[in-house]
């Protein structure tokens, strides 16, 4: 048996997973399957995020509180983020500038890929805030961005944080999410 050619793994890009059913992200170029639908529990928790960021932004003519959608980084990295933050005027089909804040809500499949890859794939491109959210144990990882590097200011579970978008400040009451 011979060894695997890096050359021998495919190389997906844009032109590919616009073309693809269900419900996939790319990153450098691999590709990865997400559930069709997710649980139950981890749609009420993504719901009551985007509702509180909504409420929270209600003031902010700026930033704009996000669902999944398609964020392009390059040709070949294409990732949705369960929540998102932007703070600029979404255009087009997918937004191509980092958000100011991400939630991913962890779900036995993608656990993984969001506590690892995502976070150095986030880390790298600059999203000011990564929030990951773990409703078993009902507790909601907070980092910042700092000199490039991820820095955990919370574990929350009942604590309200303020966030500093630049553009706007907004407080998010994480006891109100589980």
């Amino acid at each position: 048996m011979r060894a695997i050619n890096i050359k021998d793994i495919p190389n997906y890009t844009y032109q590919d997973y616009i073309q693809w059913e269900g419900k996939w992200e790319i990153i450098d170029g691999i590709a990865y399957a997400m559930a069709p639908a997710q649980e139950l529990k981890h749609q009420w928790i993504s719901s009551r995020i985007n509702w509180l960021l909504q409420e929270s932004l209600k003031s902010c003519e700026h930033c704009y509180a996000l669902l999944p959608v398609d964020w392009k980084i390059k040709d070949n990295t294409i990732v949705q983020p369960d929540n998102l933050v932007i703070c600029y005027k979404p255009r087009g089909k997918y937004i191509i500038k980092a958000p100011s804040m991400i939630f991913e809500v962890l779900s036995p499949s993608t656990a993984l890929k969001d506590m690892n890859l995502k976070f150095n794939l986030y880390e790298q491109e600059g999203v000011k805030y990564y929030i990951i959210v773990d409703y078993d144990d009902e507790v909601a990882r907070v980092y910042h961005l700092q000199n490039g590097r991820y820095i955990k200011l919370v574990d929350a579970t009942d604590e309200t944080i303020e966030f500093d978008l630049e553009k706007c400040q907004i407080e998010f009451d994480f006891s109100k999410i589980w």
